[in-house]
């Protein structure tokens, strides 16, 4: 007994250490350089690996700014970027990146586009090259123009028979509506066929720009080397002289009382749900505590959602909550599935564990379990060059400083049971969220009767 004992005091001891030293966490500060043509360059050298990584964002080429009736047309923009230049076709881009062993990829957020980058030091100059010619040269062919669309209603199209993947683009329209943040990255199918090349150049024009743009580079490079690079192939990159476009998203919509949307999918066999509500914007105080909070109730394997849903009654392979946030504000979200038979009783214990949260918290044990966890699990994530330069970009972009992360540990590593219960009580929802519900009708439109009245629609519905 008493070596148990021992061995108990010595654990804690060590969890307790491990605590404070992650909690002190400090992220290497970049050194701030600036391209011929004004770009701002976030520079740090890691000689570990002979590697490279680029991440650069640019502001407002995402797709809560494009126009609403043709949406999806930042997503389109972003992946048609790598389909060809004046110079190289898309085979060619491919087939050179190939040849290198190195990554080069383009993708639209909700609020910026992001450009990725990363191979062997030796070859950063030619990936350089052809990232800063796909940047400024985009050919955006009539035929890869065709090709890209096809393969998004296609994929559409596919979502109808996936009613996991269909729940997510049903609950982004029936929870933002209107709003910029109700767009789908993919676009619809009527956005996508009413879309031109046009339109994409134009999106191109007016947002792909250097003086919307900001980067960080990570990796095995002097600084006079790496501005030798930068210079003769981002810092050649010029915008079309024209005023570069302002904005912010709009407040996010917050649900006033239940709304509740069931989608018929007559051939499912599971029903898939998610129930939102509002958030938090990025850097709100409240952060340590909701992640602390939320960390417990949906957050990680053993979870109140997960081991209730789970591991005691197997009603499912997986159950999760998560927050997302933007500038203007945030959501919160959980899902999960299970037979159509038994969405009624999954649904009944979900609400059970909301009411839960908001009514007891957390027991001060398992404060100290998610914060130990939470410790635990966030150094590694930032290892790597890329994921360093990417969380550069972040800092940056949402103006949050080189020091966030190491305030934001150590906020962490004090939450309390009665800071977790606050962030529950103004986070969790009661009376206020969108749920909407895919699966067969004929089995669990009985079951869903007791929630409320719901907006019916049917799977195949145009446009989600």
């Amino acid at each position: 007994m008493k070596t148990a004992v021992k061995t108990t005091t010595l654990i804690l001891l060590l969890l307790t250490a491990a605590s404070g030293v992650q909690a002190a966490f400090r992220l290497p500060v970049p050194e701030k350089l600036v391209l011929k043509n004004g770009l701002p360059v976030y520079y740090l050298k890691n000689s570990d690996l002979p590697l490279i990584s680029l991440r650069m964002w640019i502001r407002g080429a995402g797709g809560a700014f494009e126009p609403a009736e043709i949406e999806g047309v930042a997503g389109l923009t972003a992946n048609l970027l790598l389909k060809g230049t004046a110079k190289m076709d898309a085979d060619a881009i491919a087939s050179a990146l190939d040849f290198m062993g190195a990554r080069l990829s383009v993708s639209a957020a909700d609020e910026y586009a992001s450009v990725s980058a990363e191979g062997l030091s030796e070859r950063f100059p030619r990936l350089m090259e052809i990232a800063s010619d796909c940047l400024r040269n985009p050919s955006f062919k009539e035929d890869e123009f065709a090709k890209e669309t096809k393969t998004r209603i296609d994929s559409l199209k596919a979502a109808r028979d996936n009613p996991g993947a269909a729940v997510r683009l049903f609950f982004q329209k029936a929870y933002f509506g209107t709003h910029p943040l109700g767009h789908l990255s993919s676009g619809t199918e009527a956005s996508l066929k009413r879309m031109t090349p046009a339109n994409v150049k134009a999106h191109y024009q007016r947002y792909y720009r250097p003086e919307k743009a900001m980067a960080a580079v990570v990796g095995d490079i002097e600084k006079p080397a790496l501005l030798e690079i930068l210079n003769a192939t981002l810092g050649a990159w010029s915008g079309a002289g024209s005023p570069s476009p302002a904005g912010s998203l709009p407040p996010l919509p917050a649900p006033k009382g239940k709304k509740l949307v069931f989608i018929d999918k007559p051939d499912a066999t599971q029903a898939y749900w998610i129930l939102g509500a509002s958030g938090y914007p990025v850097g709100d105080k409240v952060t340590p505590s909701a992640v602390v909070m939320n960390t417990l109730f949906g957050g990680r394997f053993t979870s109140w959602l997960s081991t209730e849903l789970r591991i005691k009654r197997g009603l499912t392979y997986g159950a999760n909550s998560s927050f997302q946030s933007w500038a203007a504000g945030g959501q919160f979200t959980a899902s999960s599935y299970t037979r159509n038979e038994k969405i009624g009783e999954m649904l009944d214990i979900v609400f059970d564990l909301l009411k839960k949260v908001r009514k007891e918290g957390f027991s001060t044990e398992e404060i100290e379990s998610a914060r130990n966890y939470l410790l635990g699990q966030f150094p590694p994530t930032l290892e790597t060059n890329a994921s360093k330069a990417n969380t550069y970009m972040r800092l940056l972009f949402y103006d949050l400083g080189f020091d966030y992360y190491g305030k934001y540990l150590a906020a962490i590593q004090s939450v309390t049971a009665q800071e977790a219960r606050a962030a529950a009580d103004k986070l969790i929802p009661d009376a206020d969220f969108v749920l909407v519900v895919v699966g067969k009708g004929a089995e669990i439109k009985k079951q869903l009767e007791k929630y409320g009245p719901w907006q019916e629609k049917k799977i195949t519905d145009p446009d989600f």
